[in-house]
């Protein structure tokens, strides 16, 4: 079933707004746009609309995407869309009521994320064929990645004016175009020196490109190939359980608390907003310490 036109209009209002207002970035907005005309769809085969729905509709909605398996987090999100667009809309006075304002989030655990030993990073860091362009390249890539802590998204949109090699810093925009500084460390930094002085110029022969970190073709590398890279580095380095690039960001937070740093500055350089997003890693920290104590303690 498609969507009408009208339908359309008012969901791309909606996002031009929130785009003007909160500067949020455009896989965010994809993804805002894609829950909205997925309940576009389900209101429609209600004989409903954005705009003529009401609380019983959107909660019969939410109702199905449970019964169907879908992950709570997926259907949370789901009602968080459709929240800010209600909101929107009221304030617009395309309804004369919010039909979202009293429908419950569906109850989450917090689940703790799956964290790489410093063994398999160091592992994963070492496939890598770094006597090829390509290979230098990647290695780059996953030592930058995990010495800073960054987002796919801000590790594949990096241009070369984001990269200071005298200072071994980058400079970081995240969600909301919101910057931070996040020191390289010595390794990343070399490994990222000798991509950018012997790896890159081949890479790229004849055309010139603004990002750090290019394909064959002359492009920005995309987060997709990127992902897949991952994928098959994990493999070659005997790496069982699923790998992804956030797996390396998880890892660069859970490490740095293992080894002592303090929850504020992991809170800075991952670009959090809140020190509660971040708490969750001293969550897995002490739980990997708990593993520890009843694997080698006597009487644990």
């Amino acid at each position: 079933m498609t969507v009408a036109s009208t339908e359309r209009q008012r969901i791309d209002a909606f996002l031009d707004a929130l785009w003007l207002e909160k500067n949020l970035g455009e896989n965010t907005l994809t993804a805002y746009r894609q829950d909205l005309l997925q309940v576009a769809v389900a209101l429609a085969e209600q004989a409903l609309t954005l705009t003529t729905a009401d609380e019983g509709a959107l909660a019969r909605i939410l109702g199905q995407r449970l019964e169907s398996g879908a992950a709570l987090r997926s259907v949370a999100r789901l009602l968080s869309s459709v929240r800010r667009f209600y909101g929107y809309a009221e304030r617009e006075g395309w309804i004369p009521r919010d039909p979202s304002r009293n429908l419950r989030n569906p109850r989450l655990g917090r689940a703790l994320p799956h964290v790489l030993s410093e063994t398999e990073i160091e592992a994963l860091l070492a496939v890598p064929d770094g006597t090829r362009p390509l290979g230098l390249r990647d290695a780059a890539m996953l030592e930058l990645m995990y010495a800073c802590g960054l987002r796919v998204s801000e590790l594949v949109n990096l241009e070369m004016r984001q990269v200071d090699l005298s200072a071994d810093l980058v400079v970081v925009f995240g969600k909301g175009r919101k910057e931070r500084l996040v020191p390289m460390g010595e390794l990343a930094a070399e490994r990222t020196a000798q991509y950018l002085r012997n790896a890159r110029p081949q890479i790229l022969g004849e055309r010139t490109s603004a990002a750090v970190f290019v394909t064959g073709r002359g492009a920005a590398m995309t987060r997709q190939r990127f992902w897949q890279n991952i994928e098959h580095y994990a493999r070659c380095a005997g790496i069982t359980r699923t790998v992804s690039p956030h797996s390396l960001r998880h890892a660069f937070a859970t490490h740095l608390l293992n080894h002592g740093a303090d929850l504020r500055s992991v809170q800075l350089m991952l670009g959090h907003a809140n020190l509660s997003t971040t708490e969750i890693y001293t969550h897995v920290a002490q739980a990997r310490l708990k593993a520890l104590h009843q694997r080698h303690h006597p009487r644990g």
